[in-house]
């Protein structure tokens, strides 16, 4: 049975174990999906602020946006938690001899990867749901502009943590010019995702 599968009560006992997954990747994953979920949620109720069809048109495609990366998130629960699994594997890999020494640095490489690749995945999703964030909040219904502002910090608080994770798989990777382009791509999604995120004060 998949994580996004349990119900929330289960899902958080499984949070709560003593298991390395799910852990911290997958729990941005899910603030991210909660908040790109509410932000979808916000753009279908009726008596919005668009006053003309491109401001509705606009709303109507945030809306769909949002959804769309709330699915994408929804499944990288489940994806980073699979990743992480594979990192541990590849470091329980025998290494008694020459080939196998080779073969399990070789997996660790791999394995990384993948749990690079996951949170990664998490941060562009929620800086693309962050970048919905000003229409929403110009366009949305006036009385839902609280549950903006929480999709927004969770879509935050989903960055920010995939961030961690992507950062401190990426201490282990022996290629240099992957692990800058990776550093490189952090960097660029952070500050996009602040600038696309108004603050609860705009």
């Amino acid at each position: 049975m998949t994580l996004t599968s349990k119900t929330v009560t289960e899902l958080l006992q499984e949070f709560r174990s003593p298991a390395p997954t799910p852990g911290g990747g997958s729990a941005a994953a899910l603030a991210g999906a909660v908040g790109a979920s509410l932000l979808a949620m916000v753009a279908g109720l009726p008596k919005p602020r668009a006053e003309t069809d491109e401001d509705r048109r606009r709303l109507r495609d945030a809306g769909e946006r949002c959804s769309a990366l709330a699915l994408d998130l929804e499944a990288l629960v489940d994806r980073d938690s699979e990743a992480y699994e594979l990192v541990v594997s590849a470091y329980r890999l025998p290494r008694g001899t020459e080939d196998e020494t080779v073969a399990r640095a070789r997996g660790i490489q791999e394995a990384l990867r993948a749990a690079i690749a996951a949170p990664l995945d998490v941060m562009r999703a929620c800086g693309a749901g962050l970048a919905c964030g000003p229409v929403l909040q110009a366009h949305g219904n006036a009385n839902a502009s609280s549950d903006v502002q929480v999709g927004l910090e969770l879509l935050r608080a989903g960055l920010r943590g995939a961030r961690l994770n992507v950062e401190i798989n990426l201490g282990g990777v022996k290629d240099q010019t992957y692990a800058a382009d990776v550093a490189a791509e952090v960097a660029r999604l952070s500050e996009s995702g602040a600038a696309g995120a108004p603050s609860a004060s705009s």
